[in-house]
Order: structure tokens, then sequence, then C-alpha cells
């Protein structure tokens, strides 16, 4: 009973372990794309990505714009690299399971009274998360 116990004891303290490093790297990932977009570094935001990524995203008067992710990382390629550019991101929410996550965060541009909701498929990869999937809405006013 006592060994029973123990080993119950030592397999949950490593789930949970395992399950925090699984979140950290899910983190790590998401962390690549919005610091890469609040800085613009275009091989950060594509790091984040598989490359044949599809990106759901909201453009005005088009009800669907789809991009792939160096598509989205050319969108700041005119922008100063590694200065910041006024989007501010921030995870909100994350669902792992096994070697799959879903994702959401919120993207804040102040100077343009713009907030963006990015929902994120990840999967994992040859040992390494990657976003394979992005869609993003822009909230109302």
């Amino acid at each position: 009973m006592h060994k029973t116990l123990l080993f119950t004891i030592a397999l949950f303290a490593f789930l949970s372990v395992n399950a925090q490093d699984e979140e950290t790297a899910i983190r790590a990932t998401l962390q690549n794309y919005l610091d890469g977009s609040s800085y613009s570094n275009l091989e950060q935001i594509t790091s984040a990505f598989y490359p044949e990524a599809d990106l759901f995203l909201s453009k005005k008067d088009q009800e669907l714009w789809v991009l792939s992710p160096q598509e989205y990382a050319d969108l700041f390629k005119n922008r100063e690299h590694g200065k910041f550019n006024g989007r501010v991101g921030k995870i909100l929410s994350i669902d792992q399971s096994h070697n799959i996550a879903l994702a959401k965060a919120s993207i804040e541009i102040p100077s343009r009274k713009m907030t963006f909701i990015d929902i994120f498929l990840l999967k994992k990869l040859q040992g390494e998360w990657k976003i394979i999937s992005k869609a993003a809405t822009l909230l109302p006013e």
C-alpha cells in the first residue's frame, strides 16, 4: 500500500511538472509572435509559426483576409526593426491537451484605439510548439 501511494504521488508530481513545462514552452512560442509583432522583428514572428500555417485576419471591407506567416511578417518590414511600434500583446488563456493547444491573446494598439482578439491553434512538432493556425478579429469600439 505504501509503495502504491508513493508511486501515485511521484506520478502526479511528474505529470504536473511536465504540464507546467509544456505550458511554458507554449507561452514562449506565443511570446515570440507577440514580441516579434510589437518590435517589427520578422524572423521572430515567422519562428513562432509552422511555415504552412494559415492566418485568418480582419481587414476593412474584406470579410476574410488569409495570409501565410511570411506574408504576415512582411506587413512589418517597413517599420524600424527592434523599435516598439505600439502593439501591446497579452496572453489571455491556454488550453493544452497532449500535443495540441488552443490559446487566446489580446493585441491592443492604443494610438489607433484598436483591440484585436487572436485565437491560436498550436501543435507540438518535432519537439517544438508551433502556431499552425491563427484567427483574429477587431473588436468594435
